[in-house]
């Protein structure tokens, strides 16, 4: 059956389309459920689009070696098999670069959306190309960490010595309260950010703090909790990337 699907065939085209889609469509559905700018059908045209490239790339060595033979003996053109697909893999930098953004609390975004892009475009090109053992796995494993990961890694980062976590508060005079209570935990500032000096309309004073936690205490969550506790505190939220 592999053999048969890897000739250049419509029923082996229409199959590798298919799987191009398949695979697009797996891994759009988790960043559709994430509501990310790329979400289900635009990963699902990507990978049938790499598909489509490499088809191309065969139907025109096909055409070179077959009906075009002679034309082509006559006009010298020289064939690269490559040419096409490493077009694509360049042009989806620049999709991909569109849909990293820089947030608030200078968090970036958009960076598993623009790689997941970029794997979706080189799925469909082994789809494409009719390498099944290769784009049959990918797409799985592709799946996998774009899916079931996505908690595994919140939570392993939680468990980190280091926590970076934004703090509004009632006037700057209260970045000293907050740091006492970071010494409590005996924890390490390695930066303080400043976002805002005084209240902005509803928005109050903030700042960043870039914290290592110490190896005996090092709950993220018992330290936000002991600086929301503080009676100037507004809010405190951890940045995870």
């Amino acid at each position: 059956m592999f053999a048969y699907l890897k000739e250049f065939n419509f029923v082996s085209v229409l199959f590798r389309l298919l799987l191009a889609m398949l695979g697009g469509g797996i891994m759009g559905f988790g960043r559709s459920k994430k509501a990310r700018s790329a979400g289900f059908r635009t990963y699902m045209l990507i990978s049938i689009g790499a598909a489509l490239s490499v088809l191309l790339t065969l139907y025109y060595y096909a055409m070179l070696h077959g009906p075009w033979q002679e034309a082509l003996a006559r006009v010298g053109e020289k064939f690269d098999a490559s040419r096409l697909g490493a077009a694509v893999i360049t042009g989806i930098g620049f999709l991909g670069a569109g849909t990293i953004i820089k947030s608030a609390h200078q968090q970036v975004n958009g960076l598993t959306t623009a790689t997941g892009m970029f794997a979706t475009v080189c799925i469909g090109i082994a789809a494409g190309c009719g390498f099944y053992e290769c784009a049959i796995p990918a797409i799985v494993i592709a799946a996998l960490v774009l899916n079931p990961m996505s908690p595994l890694e919140v939570e392993f980062k939680r468990k980190l010595r280091n926590i970076s976590m934004t703090v509004e508060f009632e006037s700057i005079e209260d970045i000293d309260k907050i740091n006492n209570v970071i010494k409590e935990h005996e924890a390490k500032v390695y930066d303080i950010d400043i976002e805002r000096f005084e209240k902005e309309k509803n928005k109050f004073p903030s700042a960043i703090f870039i914290l290592q936690m110490s190896k005996n205490n090092r709950s993220h969550s018992a330290m936000l909790s002991s600086i929301a506790e503080l009676p100037c505190v507004r809010s405190v939220h951890e940045l995870i990337a």
